[in-house]
């Protein structure tokens, strides 16, 4: 039994201080009396390591490959310059409050994506619709990274294989439009029904797509690149065998040295000849565009996936953060740094473009796509156009496979803290030999994607894996937090940890605006669904179906939590519910030192009056949070006062 803290008048505070080696033995002997179980306390979960740990892995978690093939594309298709109007507005509701109430989240539990459901146990199955959706999200992304590393290493030559026609790949349609253009001759076929060497080099000799007739028939491996996913892996299994404290060291170079990179290609793009097309396409305002409604969902998709939200990343990373790391402003730090680097990124791949248009003397339109598109057939061929093409060609891939590599760190990362943090006891002692099982088995999952069909596969997953679930699984997140554990509540464990409260801002977007964009998201991804194609080939009924029930299965683990929840308690269905949708008893801190007022006694397995020895040292003020710890139980006090009245 404790005694609360609520009962001891403060005056009589100062009184007790001499007892307080009594009151821990007496505490501690009653608890190994009562207790029936095993008194081990888990292995610690470890923390970041260094001052910049945190705020280097959460850049280089955003900061990834839809920066690079994503952003500038959707730039310049709705409005150029315009874009950036209703970007920024949908960054300010939408992206930076849910960034925000993610890491407050993790930070103040300590717990990762399914621990920290303690907020709410009706709804731990947010948690397991988040490990389903990042474990799928991390089989293809690694995939990505294996074809980053097949062009890495093909740059590593004198003459890049893309670079000319005339390979055992290449077919009759293969038309190199240097060589025409260098000849000052007449062509002899329609351009528009040739195909460039470094679209034929990614379909027929990287993918060898040509083997297979659609997403039934896989057709054979493609060892060379099942010898660079298993590459992927490995680099990501050496990186985060120590959890945090190694993958937080790695993040000082992967998440820096992108820059470096988009900086030197910057400077090259802007330097060559007709650039300047480029940037004037990509830039020049279409105003007329803002009032599509179209354009505005574009833009909050852009801050929806860019930042991360959704996928547990930010919530794992804030949960080994120090109890009183400032993330308010890491909040505005990381979300306005990656809006900006998605904005230079535009700049450097279309003075490219710009470049790549003059060269082939056709319209920017023609040569400007996106995704793989851009990565791995219209920049690779932009860099045979330039001097010293295999140095340039190794610095795009090096940047790609680092800014790929920070986002993956933090998908496994997720993934591997969530279930060692629902079984402390036996797996985190044992977490690197996890991590080691996690990453074999998602391998082996991955091995379909290595197959000649396998970029059919890929795009099934990429279409669907993290699409409508994604969103459900935000929006109820939003829901719970601010609806059933409480707006004002939330607001008070932010104080307790920041020693502020958020302002009418975050409050505003919390409870209205952002469920609200979401939910517009949402509806607007339904209505407008399109079954997924890849070129002229257009997916069975069956494969759609498949890609359906993925998102879905998402979606379902939430009422399937919830069953399982109510299942646990006693009672009424609606006292089950009720019990259920209640904070746990261990919920809060994780740190004793850190837990006052409601979180006093609450601790479980608490073996010392330690809880009660910090609190009263709050009453001292001897720190400006022990002084908000104060503030914190008289505003607890109040509420009980309101709620008697």
């Amino acid at each position: 039994m404790y005694l609360h803290v609520s009962e001891i008048p403060p005056s009589l505070l100062p009184l007790l201080y001499p007892f307080l080696p009594s009151l821990a033995t007496l505490s501690y002997s009653c608890t190994l009396s009562h207790s029936a179980g095993d008194t081990r306390a888990p292995e610690d979960r470890g923390n970041w390591t260094g001052r910049l740990d945190f705020l280097l892995s959460c850049i280089g978690y955003c900061v990834g490959l839809g920066n690079v093939w994503r952003f500038p594309y959707r730039a310049y298709t709705n409005g150029g310059g315009a874009f950036l109007v209703p970007y920024f507005i949908m960054l300010a509701i939408c992206g930076i409050p849910i960034f925000f109430m993610e890491l407050s989240l993790g930070q103040f539990a300590s717990q990762g994506p399914l621990a920290v459901w303690k907020i709410s146990p009706l709804f731990k199955g947010i948690g397991m619709g988040t490990i389903l959706i990042v474990s799928l999200v991390a089989i293809y992304y690694n995939m990505i990274i294996a074809y980053v590393l097949f062009y890495l290493f093909a740059s590593l030559t004198s003459d890049l294989p893309w670079q000319h026609c005339g390979n055992w790949w290449n077919t009759e349609l293969c038309l190199d439009h240097r060589v025409i253009k260098a000849g000052n001759t007449t062509l002899p076929v329609n351009i528009s029904n040739t195909v460039s060497p470094s679209e034929e080099y990614w379909s027929r000799y990287v993918l060898h797509i040509q083997g297979s007739s659609g997403i039934g028939d896989p057709g054979r491996i493609r060892w060379n690149l099942c010898l660079c996913l298993l590459l992927s892996w490995t680099i990501v299994y050496l990186c985060i065998l120590k959890g945090v404290k190694s993958s937080g060291k790695v993040v000082y170079f992967t998440a820096t040295f992108p820059y470096l990179i988009l900086v030197m290609l910057l400077i090259r793009g802007v330097t060559l000849e007709g650039a300047w097309k480029g940037i004037r396409f990509y830039l020049t305002p279409q105003f007329d565009h803002l009032l599509s409604s179209k354009v505005w969902i574009e833009a909050a998709l852009q801050i929806f996936y860019s930042l991360g939200v959704g996928f547990g990343g930010l919530l794992t990373f804030a949960s080994y953060n120090t109890f009183h790391q400032n993330i308010y402003r890491d909040t505005f730090i990381v979300t306005l740094g990656n809006a900006i680097t998605s904005i230079l990124a535009g700049f450097a791949i279309f003075s490219v473009l710009g470049y790549m248009s003059q060269e082939l003397g056709v319209p920017v339109n023609q040569v400007a796509k996106a995704g793989p598109g851009l990565a791995f057939v219209v920049y690779p061929q932009a860099m045979t156009m330039l001097p010293l093409s295999p140095f340039w060609s190794f610095l795009f891939f090096f940047m790609l496979l680092t800014l790929g590599l920070d986002s993956q760190f933090a998908f496994m990362e997720t993934i591997v803290t969530a279930v060692t943090d629902e079984f402390p006891y036996y797996l985190r002692p044992k977490k690197a030999f996890f991590s080691a099982v996690i990453c074999v088995g998602l391998f082996l999952m991955g091995l379909i994607l290595t197959t000649e069909g396998g970029m059919y596969w890929l795009v099934l997953l990429d279409d669907y894996s993290a699409g409508f679930g994604l969103m459900v699984v935000v929006i109820t997140t939003c829901l719970v937090v601010t609806r059933v554990y409480g707006k004002r509540r939330f607001c008070r464990d932010i104080h307790m940890m920041l020693g502020f409260q958020p302002g009418p801002y975050f409050r505003t977007c919390w409870m209205i605006l952002s469920p609200a964009t979401m939910m517009a998201l949402l509806v607007y991804n339904i209505i407008k669904y399109q079954p997924s194609e890849y070129g002229s080939y257009r997916f069975p009924a069956w494969a759609e179906a498949l890609g359906i029930l993925m998102g879905l299965c998402s979606c379902l683990l939430i009422p399937a939590g919830m069953l399982m929840a109510v299942l646990q308690e006693e009672g009424t269905l609606w006292e089950r519910f009720q019990q259920a949708s209640r904070p746990t008893m261990d919920w809060g801190p994780s740190l004793e030192e850190n837990r006052t007022g409601t979180y006093v006694t609450s601790l479980a397995g608490s073996q010392s009056p330690k809880p009660l020895m910090v609190h009263m040292r709050k009453y001292g003020g001897i720190t400006s949070y022990e002084n908000t710890a104060i503030e914190v139980d008289q505003e607890i006090e109040e509420e009980e006062e309101e709620s008697m009245m």
